[in-house]
Parts: C-alpha cells; structure tokens; sequence
C-alpha cells in the first residue's frame, strides 16, 4: 500500500548566476525527483532577507503532489540544491539555489533542527507569503488556522517584493 498524494509547497530562490535558468532547472528536477508540479507561481524580485549585503532575490513558489514522506521530500530537495551547485557558507547567505519546503499537506513536523513543518517563519517573510498567497491562497496554516492571504493581510515585513512574471 503506497502512500497516499500529499500537496507539498515549496519556495525557490535564487540571487547568484544565471537566476531564472536555475529556478526553471530545480523545478525540472523537482518533477524528476519529488512530483508532478501542479501549481506554479508567477517570478518575484525580492530584496535580500536577514544579509542584506547581497544581490536580490529571484523566488517562486509551487505545489507539487506527492507520495513522498516530508523527510524524503527534504533529502530530494537538498540533492536538487547539490546538483545546481549549491554549498552552504553562510546563514542566510547568497546562494545559487535554494529549495524550502513551506508546507506538507496540514502536517506539523518537528524533529528538531533538521526538519520544521510547516517553515517556522513563513509567517514573517513577505517573499515567502507573496507567491504562496498566488497558488494557494485559501490553503490554511495548520497552526495559526488562517489561510495564507489573511497571514499575508496581517504581515509586517516591509521588504521589497515585486512580480516580475
């Protein structure tokens, strides 16, 4: 008996090398390696989160359906990352690619440092909620109990973050 279709959300950034290549390339290899991308958002520039002293931000957000586990989600995600060139320096830092996943279905997970479902700062982050709120709006927070486009109502973060696509 195979596991059953999970909605996983996951968020692409990208603020080094050729940007929208790379985003288009992790989401190949998402339909590879994790599921069939059901729900994509439009590109959105965004300023530098946490170190500021970096080029912007390219990010979009898709839903992918899959019969993964988040677990297995995560270790596909991190080996997309690896494949496009991905090496982990700094927090926060510039990176080629980065692959989050936001949501899990209405999972809570938390085994500690290694994976938190749903993202514990969604919540706080405009460029995530901005092209989250595109694809899935109406899909609910399973803590908070609000769905993403109140959450984006109530945000406070004042970053830039613009559609471009």
């Amino acid at each position: 008996m195979g596991l059953e279709c999970k909605m996983v959300y996951l968020l692409l950034g990208s603020n080094l090398g050729e940007r929208e290549a790379l985003i288009n390339g992790a989401i190949s290899l998402i339909e590879e390696c994790i599921g069939a991308v059901v729900s994509k958002s439009a590109l959105y520039e965004t300023a530098a989160w946490g170190n500021e002293d970096q080029p912007s931000f390219l990010n979009v957000a898709v839903g992918v359906k899959t019969k993964m586990t988040a677990h297995e989600v995560l270790d596909a995600a991190l080996g997309i990352e690896e494949e496009l060139g991905r090496v982990r320096l700094e927090k926060w830092g510039a990176r080629l690619i980065d692959v989050d996943m936001i949501l899990y279905g209405q999972e809570i997970i938390d085994d500690g440092e290694r994976l938190q479902i749903p993202h514990p700062r969604m919540q706080d982050r405009k460029f995530v909620l901005e092209p989250l709120a595109e694809i899935a709006g109406e899909v609910e927070h399973p803590v908070f109990k609000q769905n993403i486009l109140k959450l984006l109502s109530l945000l406070k973060d004042n970053l830039t973050v613009s559609k471009i696509l």
